[in-house]
């Protein structure tokens, strides 16, 4: 299975709605990881959240036939977290990703930013 091109459907997906600040995590080599990849975006409203989670959603059961294993938060959209088992989306709004700082809990991981000008 090719994580490079799943983790850029989501990616694009991500962007295409707006998504800011696009970043992968590898977390093959940290043992305690609960998954191989996160990949996390932010966004300004509950409504570009919702927008942005629905969006990769659609993408990758379009691209891969993929349904994810689970999500939460789409009660609120403050934040969406998709669970497709070796990766995890987590769409937040901003305020939200400033809050929990996702990034620096896994500062070892390799990180991938991704932007519409690639």
């Amino acid at each position: 299975m090719n994580h490079k091109s799943e983790l850029d459907v989501i990616a694009d997906a991500m962007l295409e709605k707006k998504g800011e600040k696009v970043v992968s995590l590898d977390l093959k080599n940290i043992g305690t990881a609960i998954s191989d990849y996160f990949i996390v975006c932010s966004a300004e409203s509950t409504t570009n959240v919702s927008a942005i989670a629905d969006n990769v959603e659609e993408k990758m059961i379009i691209e891969y036939g993929r349904r994810p294993i689970r999500s939460q938060g789409r009660e609120n959209s403050l934040w969406i977290i998709i669970d497709y088992g070796d990766i995890v989306v987590h769409v937040f709004q901003n305020q939200y990703r400033d809050f929990y700082r996702l990034e620096d809990l896994w500062a070892d991981a390799d990180r991938t930013e991704y932007s519409d000008n690639r």
